[in-house]
């Protein structure tokens, strides 16, 4: 039983990394460097502690772009 629950922990983290790796690519970073990319989510992270309103201005920003899939 540990071995399926094991399995499947593994199969829903390689799912997760997948779509994150499609985040990026929807955002048109797929050819950055790594350095950048991780720089980016990190200042992102900062940015949005204790900033409510920036936060919202990049849900709104994701939003749109998930909303523009069919273009």
């Amino acid at each position: 039983m540990q071995r399926l629950t094991t399995a499947e922990a593994r199969k829903k983290d390689a799912r997760e990394k997948i779509e994150l790796g499609g985040l990026i690519v929807k955002a048109g970073l797929r050819y950055e460097k790594r350095a950048l990319l991780l720089g980016v989510l990190i200042e992102a992270k900062t940015r949005i502690k204790g900033d409510e309103a920036e936060r919202s201005r990049l849900i709104a920003i994701g939003a749109e772009a998930f909303g523009n899939d069919s273009e």
